[in-house]
């Protein structure tokens, strides 16, 4: 079983012609390019970014990035920037890793609004989730998300996971706290299917609105 202190540099696969990556952020060479991300990307992943009800002083980039690898390395975040073609898009993380009698996690992720729509993400996902039950053990990942969020909603439409209701005032969001439905996958739902596999099946089968 792999600890999370020793999270791949990258995982990547081709996806319908396109180079998918997930890798670390860089503190240095990442900073310009993750911003000018961000700002423009504002208005499409503001509503949606989670807040502390405590608001301290902002953390710069590189505190950031510095904060998510000491969390990393203490085995409860798995945090992954979102590459394609060779340019970045995103986020993708694996979070709230708990062992013991759970060995599960929460995942979350944002994408740029150019990149949204075709697939990636869904994809991103799917294999992170693959590492997490493969390398890591895990036994459990779950996504929340709220009711009105239309785009996230269809990621975990694409991946079959399981919805396990609404958890009422579950996370501080934009300012507020906010109402979250939460998904779901197991070791036993994949019955050894991979989550990239699922994911290409689904893709071929018809879906119901969530």
């Amino acid at each position: 079983m792999a600890l999370v202190s020793e999270w791949p540099t990258q995982l990547g696969a081709t996806y319908h012609g396109a180079s998918v990556r997930l890798r670390r952020l860089r503190p240095r060479a990442d900073r310009d390019e993750w911003s000018r991300l961000r700002r423009g990307n504002a208005d499409w992943t503001g509503p949606w970014d989670s807040t502390s009800p405590h608001p301290s002083r902002r953390m710069t980039f590189r505190q950031m990035v510095r904060d998510q690898d000491r969390e990393a390395r203490a085995g409860r975040l798995l945090p992954f920037a979102l590459e394609i073609d060779g340019r970045l898009a995103g986020q993708v993380h694996l979070f709230g890793i708990t062992r013991g009698a759970m060995q599960g996690g929460m995942a979350g992720y944002w994408i740029d609004r150019r990149c949204a729509g075709r697939g990636f993400m869904p994809f991103a996902l799917a294999m992170l989730m693959d590492y997490a039950f493969t390398e890591l053990g895990l036994h459990r990942v779950e996504v929340n998300i709220r009711p009105d969020n239309e785009a996230s909603l269809r990621v975990v439409q694409k991946l079959r996971m399981r919805d396990e209701g609404v958890r009422h005032a579950y996370l501080h969001i934009a300012g507020a706290w906010h109402d979250h439905r939460s998904f779901a996958l197991t070791v036993e739902d994949l019955a050894g299917e991979r989550v990239v596999r699922r994911l290409a099946r689904s893709s071929q089968e018809p879906h119901q609105p969530l």
